[in-house]
């Protein structure tokens, strides 16, 4: 499983130019799962997101995590994030999980940050989105398990 977490003042994802979803500050996460990954990957990487600590205190350090400042999450499927690009110039995806496996995982997933008390928009799982944000920092984080 690979996540991008952006830190974002604002971020939406639309779908033939319908919204839909969109969020103020929070995190916009790139999500991708591979064909291994397992109910207790999902559950490391919700609990690491919905604690990571990456929002401003009032003395300006990142010592907040997003329940800490009433954030949303955006959370969009993304499987390029497995492009092998070491050959050619075309990537190849094979590392991805397949599709059936990761709608599930990616459904499953975004549960487990619900759990959190956390709101979570998402874009539509193998559709052709157009996603836009605001990254604030900025502050991109990729975790990898």
């Amino acid at each position: 499983m690979k996540v991008v977490i952006q830190r974002v003042s604002q971020a939406k994802v639309t779908v033939d130019d319908k919204i839909l979803g969109q969020i103020d500050q929070g995190f916009c996460l790139l999500v991708a799962f591979a064909d291994d990954d397992t109910d207790e990957t999902l559950e490391y990487m919700a609990h690491k997101i919905a604690n990571m600590r990456v929002f401003s205190d009032a003395d300006d350090k990142m010592n907040l995590a997003i329940n800490d400042v009433d954030g949303k999450i955006l959370s969009i499927s993304q499987f390029t994030l497995y492009a092998d690009t070491k050959h050619g110039n075309r990537p190849s995806f094979t590392g991805a999980g397949n599709f059936a496996d990761s709608s599930k995982r990616y459904d499953q997933f975004n549960d487990l940050l619900r759990g959190y008390g956390l709101t979570v928009e998402t874009g539509e799982f193998g559709a052709d989105m157009q996603v836009s944000l605001t990254n604030d920092g900025p502050v991109t984080i990729l975790m990898e398990r």
